[in-house]
């Protein structure tokens, strides 16, 4: 049987990584069957286009995973392959949360033959068997005897062979680049973002989150060979294509047992299988010094830091008080002189935000090292304690806001602010930011650091600003590049200079040694 599992697109902007889930089933597919995969934010099909695919490859069964922001996408798509006969399996964090919706059970349409219910690392191989002789269940959970929800121990972990699979669709170098890095940008004819877990699950429990409910409370960790294992085969794997690989640790927090962070972080060094890597960790946890020393000697080079308020009270409000405001420079100023790159999150249209929050966020942000800020309402997603309060109190007002999704628009009504006054302060923050006048200030502060270092946080930052702002196409690009054209052409001239000079160093020590000898 031909196996297909799509990734739907998610409705902001391409992501640049995939989806690990994706890799993980295939990895986990009995052998005798094929598994193609399709995802929408790297290979953009139409309902259309998608179901040529299937007819043309022949598919057997299709398995959909997709978040709540991706849903009503994935439910068109499932509809347009159901259509066809092919069977359609659904999965992920909403299934989960809300399996009726896509079984046709709460009063609307069925969109998928079956679901797979919280972690499917154990299910998938049942599902696939199923599905060949033609008796796919309706529901699959992963139970144990007892009937209770069983959590996959991830140790031993499957293997991955990335080195294996075409992963073209995920090569961040644009198209229209890749020939005149072929013939001239040896070390630089690919760049992929991999995605890779050394655990899963948070004790945090943020309001908010929908982590806490699909992964659950207690913390497995793949065991630390394992890890180091997979950076050194892409590590191989990248020099072998003279590209580049970027690992993304996953993890919902990679330091959340601080003793089991440093101890993989050393075999990482000790193993020299370090590679350029992201991943996210709380602020709290950034407050140990010889942590973010091994980070930066492993080679993490951006950290995400969900962040959410510089209000106490409404850190409070979303049980996060972990966060303390008071300690965000510090934690910052921490990474920036190890030269670790800081991605912070903010959340607009909190209970206690009014208007001129943007403002007052951004005042904060700029006394800070200069950073990557990302900005986001307040969304209450099916099944947390965020949605539950608001519903009690009448506040949604579009209580299945998924099936109607719109990027950055409110599904509740804040307390202290319209909607359209949230949603104008988004617009601020993105728009001040990663403004032109901005991105010029945030270099000329970091003008003491080496090129390198700030060419790549300008290069970051002109990325950023496309995910609320999205530069899809290449006039889009003309503009973005035009438009900060003074802090490129300056960076530029410094570079060519220290090239020219460091030309003029070797040729002179050439001829030293030539006289010498």
């Amino acid at each position: 049987m031909k196996i297909l599992l799509y990734n739907p697109d998610n409705g902001v902007t391409r992501n640049f990584m995939p989806h690990l889930w994706m890799f993980l089933l295939k990895a986990l597919t009995p052998p005798e069957h094929e598994v193609l995969l399709i995802d929408g934010n790297a290979r953009a099909l139409s309902e259309a286009e998608l179901v040529a695919f299937v007819r043309e490859q022949q598919i057997g069964l299709v398995g959909i995973g997709a978040m709540t922001r991706m849903i009503a996408r994935a439910y068109l798509m499932a509809d347009a392959i159901r259509a066809t006969g092919v069977p359609v399996v659904m999965g992920g964090p909403h299934v989960t949360e809300v399996p009726d919706e896509a079984l046709g059970r709460d009063g609307g349409p069925r969109h998928a033959d079956a679901v797979a219910l919280g972690e499917a690392d154990e299910t998938w191989p049942q599902i696939v068997t199923d599905a060949a002789r033609g008796q796919l269940k309706e529901i699959y959970a992963p139970l144990d005897a007892a009937g209770k929800e069983r959590k996959p121990a991830l140790q031993p972990y499957p293997t991955i062979p990335w080195e294996k699979y075409d992963l073209e669709q995920f090569d961040m170098v644009p198209k229209f680049m890749r020939p005149l890095l072929q013939r001239y940008g040896s070390g630089w004819r690919s760049l992929h973002l991999i995605p890779i877990e050394s655990g899963r699950g948070c004790p945090y429990g943020c309001e908010f989150c929908t982590v806490t409910g699909f992964f659950g409370d207690s913390i497995r960790f793949r065991s630390n060979e394992s890890v180091v294992e997979e950076m050194l085969r892409l590590k191989r794997w990248a020099r072998d294509k003279r590209g580049q690989a970027i690992v993304f640790f996953i993890d919902d927090n990679f330091a959340i047992n601080i003793k089991r962070t440093k101890s993989l972080l050393r075999d990482i060094i000790a193993a020299k299988a370090q590679l350029p890597w992201m991943a996210q960790i709380s602020a709290n946890l950034l407050r140990d010094e010889e942590l973010v020393d091994l980070i930066a000697e492993a080679d993490g080079k951006w950290i995400f830091i969900g962040m959410e308020s510089i209000d106490t009270a409404n850190l409070a409000d979303m049980n996060k008080s972990f966060n303390k405001p008071a300690e965000y420079a510090t934690v910052l100023d921490r990474l920036a002189k190890r030269h670790i790159y800081a991605v912070t999150s903010f959340i607009i249209g909190m209970d206690n935000d009014t208007p001129g929050v943007a403002a007052r966020t951004l005042q904060q942000i700029e006394s800070w090292p200069p950073g990557l800020p990302v900005f986001g309402q307040l969304t209450p997603f099916p099944s947390t304690p965020l949605y539950a309060r608001l519903a009690a109190a009448g506040r949604l007002t579009r209580p299945k806001h998924w099936l109607e999704f719109a990027p950055y628009q409110m599904a509740h009504t804040p307390l202290k602010m319209t909607i359209p006054q949230t949603h104008a302060e988004i617009e601020e923050a993105w728009a001040t930011s990663y403004s032109p006048q901005r991105n010029e200030h945030a270099l000329a502060s970091i003008s003491d650091q080496p090129i390198d270092y700030r060419v790549i946080h300008l290069i970051m930052r002109l990325f950023f600003r496309g995910i609320y702002f999205p530069q899809m196409d290449w006039q889009a690009w003309v503009k973005v590049l035009a438009q900060n054209r003074r802090p490129i052409f300056k960076l530029a001239g410094e570079a060519w200079h220290n090239y020219r000079a460091a030309r003029k160093r070797k040729a002179a020590m050439a001829a030293t040694t030539n006289i010498a000898g």
